[in-house]
């Protein structure tokens, strides 16, 4: 039977550093993220994060407990505690959930040199303590643990995300590929 639920999308507004959960043509949820510390850009190696329209490709850690670590999104079996994480100052730490995002916008996010995919370009949890609201990410989108398992649960492979230098509001009635 096929679900009669509205499709889902995400914004996120880079200027804002917020993401929402658009259900139906309204947001029904918002919360603070942090993107990259080194502003927008799209190309392999720029540590910036990517604009346009994306995808979710992958929706990795399903079931995973809050703080787990992951390496090459597989998860390590450890959770990070207060003491790991005084010991790895400045480690870019991906916790708990992934959505690995695919970029639909050729020579723009998609492939080539500026291929989000190819780029592990993520929306992920991040250690507690880092900031949440500034820029500060290593290009990819990170969230507090505790929103990134509410968000990861009712979010679907195939969802469209749009990554704009806009606030959301401005996003709301953008329709892209």
């Amino acid at each position: 039977m096929k679900s009669t639920r509205p499709p889902v999308r995400l914004l996120v507004s880079l200027p804002e550093q917020r993401l929402a959960l658009v259900r139906a043509e309204r947001i029904e949820r918002v919360f603070p993220v942090s993107t990259a510390a080194r502003g927008a850009g799209e190309r392999i190696g720029s540590q910036c994060t990517p604009r346009g329209w994306h995808q979710v490709r992958a929706r990795i850690g399903a079931g995973c407990p809050r703080n787990a670590i992951f390496r090459a999104r597989r998860p390590t079996g450890e959770i990070l505690t207060p003491e790991r994480y005084a010991r790895e100052p400045g480690r870019d730490w991906i916790l708990t959930r992934i959505l690995w995002l695919s970029g639909l916008e050729p020579g723009f996010n998609r492939m080539g040199p500026v291929d989000t995919f190819r780029r592990y370009i993520y929306i992920h949890g991040t250690p507690d303590a880092e900031p949440i609201g500034v820029p500060a990410s290593h290009g990819c989108i990170r969230m507090r643990n505790a929103d990134i398992e509410w968000l990861f649960d009712r979010v679907p492979v195939g969802c469209r995300v749009l990554i704009r230098e806009a606030p959301l509001e401005a996003m709301l009635g953008e329709r892209g590929p």
